[in-house]
C-alpha cells in the first residue's frame, strides 16, 4: 500500500526502541520508552503558508506525544505535521 500525506503532513517510521541497557539488562516490551527519532518515509506538498522543508530519507527528532500512530502492512508509523518535527539529524 502506498501512503501519500496531504498538505504539511509527513509519514515517519520510528526508530526501534532500545533492547538492552548499557549494563546488558534486557528490557521487556512494556517498559521500553517510545523512540523520539525516526526516518521520513513520505511527505505532503506543503501549504501556501508553509513550504515543505522535509524530504523522504531525512532522519528527524520529534516530540514525545507528536503525531498519530498508524499501522500499514503490520508495521507501525507516525503521521504528523511538519511543525511537530523538532530537528533534522
Amino acid at each position: 500500500m502506498k501512503v501519500k500525506p496531504l498538505a504539511d503532513r509527513v509519514l515517519i517510521k520510528p526508530a526501534d526502541a532500545e533492547e538492552k541497557t548499557a549494563g546488558g539488562i534486557i528490557i521487556p516490551d512494556s517498559a521500553k520508552e517510545k523512540p523520539l527519532k525516526g526516518e521520513v518515509i513520505a511527505v505532503g506538498q506543503g501549504t501556501k503558508d508553509e513550504e515543505m522543508i522535509l524530504k523522504a530519507g531525512d532522519q528527524v527528532l520529534y516530540g514525545k506525544y507528536a503525531g498519530t500512530e498508524i499501522e500499514i502492512e503490520e508495521k507501525k508509523y507516525l503521521i504528523m505535521r511538519q511543525s511537530d518535527v523538532l530537528a533534522i539529524i
